[in-house]
């Protein structure tokens, strides 16, 4: 984290030790992940720890983190704007449907289309959306539109 990650974090305006680490935990998973799981709890131990030390909170505030479930959403709204991230919307998703095409045209494997698609995502800086709103057609829509045989249950 840099002086100005920490900055965000801790912008002195009575953030509590909860949500700083609960904050951080959030901005150092979304450019990894290219999302924020729901469950920000539940990150890496080894990484919360870091995090912890950096930020000078005891790791068990983690726990105590995101009770109502605005204050995530608050959060990560916060993390995508200062990370200069974005929301999927019907644009993002017609230029990924794009790129899948084109991509469905030279491969036929889902998990790699899945991870071409997330690269894509990350690249782009936009949020990955979530399975329902997104990939439940791919790739065997792409594979269709391609002209490829499409083979499995069309999921990734």
């Amino acid at each position: 984290m840099t002086p100005a990650d920490v900055g965000f974090i801790d912008p002195g305006r009575g953030r509590s030790p909860k949500d700083r680490i609960g904050l951080a935990v959030q901005l150092c998973t979304l450019p990894w992940l290219g999302f924020v799981p729901d469950d920000v709890a539940s990150a890496p131990p080894a990484a919360v720890a870091r995090l912890s030390e950096r930020l000078q909170i005891p790791v068990g505030e983690l726990r105590l983190y995101g009770t109502r479930k605005q204050t995530r959403t608050d959060h990560l709204r916060e993390v995508t704007g200062y990370l200069n991230w974005k929301s999927a919307k019907a644009l993002q998703l017609k230029e990924l449907d794009e790129f899948l095409l084109a991509r469905a045209m030279e491969h036929d494997s889902p998990s790699l289309l899945f991870r071409l698609a997330c690269e894509h995502l990350a690249a782009s800086r936009v949020v990955r959306p979530g399975w329902s709103a997104c990939w439940s057609g791919w790739p065997p829509r792409g594979r269709k539109r391609a002209g490829r045989p499409i083979s499995g249950s069309g999921t990734c």
